[in-house]
């Protein structure tokens, strides 16, 4: 069960809104490669507001993801897509479902 996650804001620049909702639909494939990321949510919150949400079994997937390819690339072109800093949240799952 995953234990700990991550909520991520993300505030897209006037006018980029969709390159950051693209950049979010192109980063699955790289999530699917890290095997400690078992929660990944790509969220649209409003039109110029997205948000992330994945969960991890412990602190070291936690980290791991932290220092993956989806955080580099983000942190890489957060000045051309956001308007301010990611808000990076680490969070506690009380309890969760997911089914197919």
């Amino acid at each position: 069960m995953a234990k700990c996650g991550l909520f991520v804001r993300l505030e897209a620049r006037p006018g980029k809104e969709e390159e950051v909702r693209r950049f979010l639909l192109d980063g699955l494939p790289l999530v699917e490669e890290e095997p400690a990321t078992t929660v990944w949510f790509a969220l649209q919150l409003s039109p110029s507001t997205f948000g992330i949400f994945d969960a991890f079994p412990d602190e070291q997937g936690r980290q791991a993801h932290l220092e993956g390819k989806v955080a580099a690339a983000l942190m890489a072109r957060a000045s051309e897509l956001l308007a301010s800093e990611p808000a990076i949240e680490k969070v506690d799952v009380l309890a969760g479902k997911l089914a197919d």
